[in-house]
């Protein structure tokens, strides 16, 4: 007599081996439920069930699209996901999102084909969270602000084309070759068939991967590939000053545009099946991105606004005051407030705050009695677009936007937070050499020894200086500095 237990019409060992693997499903569709939940502060980018919040786009700049009319780009988007696009053949294309994507357990796949997942919504500094699963001679990646690429591709056949494919995953790729970011720090693909998690965090130009768990790139530039691409890409190189046999005046200053402030996320992908999922953003705010940025290589600067008064500054000491911790410009007033020592190579950070229309001043090399912009030079502070808006009949000129060395070079434009919210900006002079990045993004790179200084109408005395007070350049606006700090770079 068999001495087995039964529980109904099934013996115990067989019930215990149905509810053990009931559990297991249990749990198995449990994990599913909670992988479709974004982490706190995260949204999800995709729902689990279609491709809402989704259109399709290659590799093509985004101003493209930008420039359209918002009909113009509803029919674009529409016909990028359904069909009904033609070539400029007038054939029908077969690269839209329908013919090539579908949903699946929770999951994005791709067949390895057709137009990339592009989001609704443009980004500016974010932290992506994803997984994905590849499949053997796939090559696909993240467009990061609608810019090529964190790269995703198959590691395992060594580098038959000699493009770093042996390094793995993770890399800036289409950065140039040599810079950092470029190639992943370690290698951490995992098995074909395994998924892979991938963390991108981008403030200003600059990207940070965690890939499966270690960090790969570390707030690395990602350049502008469609900048690089017009500049001459392969070579990456600056245009090029011969055409038609004449040579071509460079302006002074001249640099590639950085990565766009805002753009959309792209999923990319071609050479094979691959499939996504658990896909989440979360939006970074200015205060968190200044914290970011500030924390970064922080030792040795030393903060020259205590908060409470100017008795550590000279000049024009009566036209500011301190208030609520930031020294400000007096409404009507202006000058130079400048600090008691000199500098001659430094970092300076600080953290200002632009009313409508404002404009102040970052006095460099400035001599006591003089004036920053004429004896000395000046760094732009002003609300670019707000100014322009106050005064349509007095444009700024290019050398006068944020972020310029006034009188000389023009910075890049677009990369102010919008007016009350607070701007972190670094300028680094080093010998004749001065660079400005603002948020994050490089917007001026300048060797003031290489100026043709018959570009310039009025060129201000301290080109010539090799040293000289800093401070601010206030211009009868009440611009707000709640941080200024500096550190002296060694010769």
């Amino acid at each position: 007599m068999s001495t087995q237990l039964h529980t109904g019409k099934f013996p115990m060992t067989k019930f215990i081996h149905f509810l053990f693997c009931s559990l297991i499903a249990m749990s198995y569709c449990s994990t599913l439920q909670a992988q479709s939940t974004p982490p706190e502060g995260f949204t999800a980018l995709f729902n689990g069930s279609d491709l809402s919040g989704w259109y399709g786009w290659t590799t093509r700049d985004p101003n493209i699209l930008w420039a359209m009319s918002p009909e113009e780009q509803a029919k674009f988007k529409k016909q990028s996901i359904e069909g009904g696009a033609v070539d400029k053949n007038g054939k029908p294309t077969n690269e839209y999102l329908v013919a090539h994507w579908k949903v699946e357990n929770q999951e994005l796949v791709n067949d390895g084909h057709g137009d990339y997942l592009t989001t609704d919504k443009d980004y500016g500094d974010f932290e992506l969270r994803l997984e994905y699963m590849a499949l053997p001679k796939g090559d696909s990646g993240v467009y990061l602000r609608g810019i090529p690429q964190v790269q995703i591709w198959d590691a395992t056949e060594g580098d038959p084309r000699g493009l770093g494919q042996d390094k793995g995953s993770g890399g800036l790729w289409n950065n140039r070759k040599g810079t950092p970011g470029k190639d992943p720090f370690k290698k951490m693909d995992k098995p074909f068939g395994e998924w892979n998690t991938l963390t991108m965090t981008m403030i200003g130009e600059c990207v940070t991967v965690v890939f499966n768990g270690e960090t790969v790139v570390d707030h690395a530039v990602l350049e502008n590939f469609f900048a690089n691409q017009k500049s001459g890409y392969l070579a990456y190189g600056k245009p090029d000053p011969k055409k038609n046999g004449e040579v071509t005046k460079m302006p002074n200053g001249f640099m590639l545009d950085p990565a766009f402030p805002k753009g959309p996320i792209q999923l990319q992908t071609h050479g094979s099946e691959i499939r996504w999922r658990n896909v989440f953003v979360r939006e970074i705010g200015p205060d968190e991105a200044n914290k970011a940025l500030a924390a970064r290589e922080a030792d040795g600067f030393v903060e020259l606004n205590n908060g409470k008064d100017l008795s550590n500054w000279v000049g024009a000491v009566d036209n500011y005051e301190v208030k609520n911790g930031s020294i400000v410009c007096k409404q009507g007033k202006g000058g130079d407030l400048l600090t008691t020592e000199e500098y001659e190579n430094f970092t300076l950070r600080f953290e200002f705050q632009l009313p409508i229309a404002g404009n102040n001043g970052i006095a460099l090399r400035t001599p006591l009695g003089g004036h920053s912009s004429s004896d000395g030079l000046e760094i732009q502070v002003i609300d670019s677009d707000g100014y322009n808006a106050k005064h349509p009949d007095g444009q700024l000129l290019p050398f006068q936007y944020h972020g310029s060395l006034y009188h000389c070079v023009g910075a890049k434009h677009g990369f102010l937070r919008p007016v009350g919210q607070w701007n972190y900006e670094e300028i680094e002079v080093r010998g004749q050499t001065i660079k400005v990045t603002l948020n994050g993004t490089k917007i001026l790179d300048v060797n003031i020894d290489e100026f043709d200084r018959s570009q310039i109408e009025h060129p201000p005395k301290g080109l010539d200086n090799r040293k000289g007070h800093i401070g601010f350049a206030g211009h009868s606006d009440p611009v707000a500095f709640r941080s200024f700090k500096v550190k002296k770079i060694a010769d």
